[in-house]
C-alpha cells in the first residue's frame, strides 16, 4: 500500500527479496526513492508499517508513506553502540544498555538512519551516558527525557567474596527459642497428666 501527501492511496506488488532487502537496510526512519513501473517520476517515501508472519518471521506486507517534506515527522531511530569501554575491557565491568532506539522529531530529509553512542567515554564503574549527551544533527529533536540513562557500566558482583563471608547466626536466640518450645511441651504434658487424674 502506498499513501500520503498529495497522492491517492494505491496498492503495489514487489518481490519478496527486494522488499526484505529494503526493509533491512532502511527500517522505518530512512527516506526511500520509490520508483513505480509505468510512472515517469519517483518520489520519497518512508516505510510506515509492516507485517510479519508470526510463525516464520517472513515479511508479509509493507506500507509506504509519502510525507510532506516541509513538515516534521516522528520516527524511532536505532542506537548504534560504538567504541570500547575501559571499565568493561580493563576492569571487568558490566555494560548495561537501557535504551536501544530513540524517538526523534525532524524533517524527513534530516532523519538520521541511526544514532551513534560512543561508549569509550565509560572509563569507571558508575559512568553513564544520558539522552542529553547524544550528538544529534541540527534539526533533529530527541523526544525522550534528557536525563534518561542510555547505557552505564556497573561493577561486577564479587561472588567469591560473598561465598567467603562466614555465616553468622545468633546462637543465643536459637537456644532461647528452643528452651521456650521445650517449656511449652512440658506444660502441655503436665496439664494432660492433671486431667487424667
Amino acid at each position: 500500500m502506498v499513501y500520503g501527501q498529495k497522492i491517492p492511496n494505491f496498492n503495489i506488488a514487489i518481490d519478496y527479496k527486494s522488499g526484505y532487502d529494503v526493509f533491512q537496510q532502511t527500517g522505518e526512519n530512512t527516506l526511500i526513492d520509490l520508483e513505480i513501473e509505468g510512472e515517469k517520476n519517483s518520489f520519497p517515501v518512508l516505510i510506515h508499517d509492516f507485517q510479519k508472519d508470526p510463525v516464520s518471521g517472513n515479511l508479509l506486507h509493507l506500507d509506504f508513506y509519502k510525507p510532506d517534506l516541509e513538515k516534521k515527522v516522528v520516527v524511532s531511530v536505532p542506537l548504534k553502540f560504538i567504541g570500547q569501554s575501559k571499565a568493561v575491557k580493563d576492569k571487568g565491568g558490566t555494560l548495561v544498555k537501557n535504551i536501544f532506539e530513540l524517538e526523534v522529531k525532524a524533517l524527513p530529509l534530516n532523519l538520521p538512519h541511526e544514532i551513534a553512542v560512543d561508549i569509550s567515554q565509560l572509563e569507571e564503574f558508575g559512568d553513564e551516558i544520558f539522552v542529553k549527551d547524544l550528538r544529534l544533527a541540527e534539526g533533529v529533536e530527541a523526544l525522550k527525557d534528557p536525563e534518561d540513562i542510555i547505557v552505564s557500566v556497573v561493577e561486577p558482583t564479587k561472588i567469591e567474596e560473598e561465598l567467603e563471608k562466614p555465616i553468622e547466626e545468633n546462637i543465643e536466640e536459637v537456644e532461647t527459642v528452643g528452651k521456650k518450645e521445650e517449656e511449652k511441651e512440658e506444660e502441655g504434658a503436665e496439664k494432660e497428666e492433671g486431667e487424667d487424674k
